[in-house]
């Protein structure tokens, strides 16, 4: 083999021109792509002159001039509420609800620190925009009543805030003069809302963080969690930014119109959402008088629905059958049982007792089903054994022929599965957002509403977060001890392909970890309670109530009588297998005479 020493002349003479050629389009092409990127900076430019001179311009027609040392700050303030009043825009700039207070212990602000503005848009004679929110009113305070002025050239405008009960702020506007201004007979209400985060969960509050709103003269409800909100054909009679517990909401006495708006998450920091809303509000004879109504509130249920105005749907508490049960049995039934006296842990403790009272001859009929499939264990064994090789359908004719023999109706387990399947919703519901259970502590969590996080760690793991729920992993544990308890009665897959259902049964409760570890501890200590009562259940089933000597008895005494007068669920079940049966013997003849 011949060994290499390097490059041969002819080599080196190829790759000195091929470097040159390649230089050489390296520079055609760097000028090529710089005179390109010169003639799209100045092709920009020109559009952005064009944009600018065909953009309606901002009017100026306010004469004052602002400044850090100019901006005036009025304030009202009773029970509920304390506002600040500021004389740029004539706005709401500063909101408190006095009697709550955010994670932390800190004052609950909805409007602070310039986190929301709000103003009405006109467009004057000349095509040219302008936003009260950007003109220097002058404030004057009378009791509970702080008026703000403002001229426009000619134009007066006039915003009087009055502060009433019930985290109610009156917001009448009044202009005289501004027809000389406008002639389009109409504004467009502007409001930009960065949502401050006020309770220990963000994930879960920034879920129930958004648009909500009423239409068809207060009797219709909608509400919008996605990006873009459009109701361009619908008059809202009040728009709102609901959080988890409270929300802050405009109502228009003559409605608005065209309404538009846009949400956006903030991934970290003090704010969780940003809201744009947009709607268009008509003028008589080119002048704005119209009243407007601030509701600065929490999300109190009573409270809600003493407005009349639609309120209580802002409360996310499911639809229809879930929101029915939430309003009229577990709200109700909490408020009586915490009204003793006891602490909110307690409370929930009591109410899963007596809901489990009231569900005791559903679920007993279950608990008992579950214990007696699993005393029949042995019989459903010895069937599979005997019909081991036997057509399936066979073998699952003798198989309900066991159970028919010993008074086992499997489908009787279904009807208590399918009634939880709605609890377990409204409950989903109920917890993190029961107003009466925000800050209430128990044991060691110190907010019923929110995780809890002893056992935590600076890192986020997936799924599981930087935080393991202690009354999360409790109630994982007893579920999973209640699954080991009557997965007996379980059969496994005789059929290649098949999941293993136990196996499936197991796994579920770890899944139930991840939801609950997030979720409202409250919940948590529930569902803890509500399956520690039915391992109870299930043992004192097992040892007090079941002859086991006496049911193989039964079926071995049943095994030689005649076969018992089959029910209509049953006769149609082996009907139907029959049929099955008769037509895959039929595929199969047929198969055999195609070969």
């Amino acid at each position: 083999m011949q060994q290499n020493n390097g490059l041969d002349k002819k080599q080196l003479i190829s790759f000195g021109i091929f470097s040159m050629i390649l230089i050489g389009f390296m520079f055609y092409f760097q000028n090529r792509n710089a005179q390109a990127e010169q003639e799209k900076l100045a092709l920009e430019a020109k559009k952005t002159e064009q944009t600018t001179k065909s953009k309606p311009a901002a009017t100026n027609l306010n004469a004052a001039t602002v400044t850090p040392n100019s901006v005036q700050k009025v304030n009202l303030q009773n029970d509920e509420l304390s506002l600040e009043f500021s004389s740029v825009g004539g706005q709401l700039s500063s909101v408190r609800l006095n009697k709550f207070e955010a994670f932390g212990g800190k004052p609950l602000y909805l409007f602070s620190n310039n986190n929301a503005s709000y103003g009405f848009q006109f467009m004057d004679k000349a095509g040219k925009v302008f936003n009260t929110k950007d003109l220097v009113f002058v404030p004057q305070v009378a009791g509970n009543v702080v008026t703000l002025n403002s001229k426009v050239g000619n134009a007066v405008i006039q915003f009087i805030y009055t502060l009433k009960a019930k985290y109610t702020v009156d917001f009448q506007v009044k202009t005289q003069g501004l027809a000389s201004i406008v002639n389009d007979g109409k504004t467009n209400f502007i409001w930009n809302y960065n949502v401050r985060g006020a309770e220990k969960g963000r994930s879960q509050e920034e879920t129930h963080t958004e648009f909500s709103y009423a239409f068809n003269n207060y009797k219709d409800y909608d509400y919008d969690a996605r990006s873009d909100m459009d109701e361009a054909d619908e008059t809202l009679n009040w728009i709102g930014i609901k959080q988890q517990f409270f929300s802050a909401v405009i109502e228009a006495k003559n409605g608005f119109t065209k309404s538009k708006g846009f949400q956006e998450a903030i991934p970290e920091g003090e704010y969780l959402k940003k809201f744009n809303y947009d709607g268009q509000v008509n003028l008589a004879g080119n002048e704005l008088n119209q009243d407007f109504t601030w509701y600065f509130m929490p999300l109190d249920i009573e409270l809600l629905k003493s407005y009349d105005k639609n309120f209580d749907e802002i409360l996310p508490l499911g639809w229809s059958f879930i929101g029915s049960l939430n309003r009229y049995v577990f709200i109700p039934l909490y408020n009586l049982i915490s009204g003793w006296g006891i602490a909110a842990g307690w409370a929930i403790f009591w109410m899963t007792i007596i809901v489990k009272l009231i569900l005791s001859p559903v679920m007993f009929k279950q608990h008992k089903l579950s214990a007696m499939m699993k005393v029949i264990r042995p019989e459903i064994d010895e069937v599979n054994a005997k019909f081991k090789d036997a057509d399936p359908m066979k073998k699952q004719q003798e198989t309900m022929a066991v159970y028919r023999k010993a008074g086992v109706n499997q489908m009787a387990g279904c009807l208590p599965a399918l009634v939880q399947i709605p609890l377990f919703y409204a409950l989903f519901r109920f917890f993190p957002n029961m107003l009466d259970l925000r800050g209430k502590s128990f044991w060691f969590v110190p907010d019923l509403t929110a995780y809890d996080d002893i056992i935590s760690w600076g890192t986020n793991i997936p799924l599981l977060g930087n935080h393991l729920s202690v009354f999360a992993l409790a109630c994982t544990v007893v579920i999973l001890i209640y699954t080991i308890m009557t997965s007996g009665n379980i059969q496994q897959p005789q059929q290649e392909g098949m999941p293993n259902m136990k196996v499936l049964m197991y796994i579920f409760p770890i899944t139930f970890l991840f939801f609950l570890n997030s979720s409202a501890s409250g919940l948590s200590w529930y569902y803890f309670v509500s399956n520690a009562i039915n391992i109870v259940i299930i043992l004192v089933i097992k040892y007090f109530i079941l002859d086991e000597k006496k049911i193989h008895a039964q079926i071995q005494e049943n095994k030689k009588k005649e076969p018992k007068k089959e029910g209509t669920f049953q006769k149609r079940m082996r009907e139907m297998m029959e049929k099955a049966q008769e037509q895959q013997k039929m595929q199969e003849q047929a198969r055999n005479k195609k070969k």
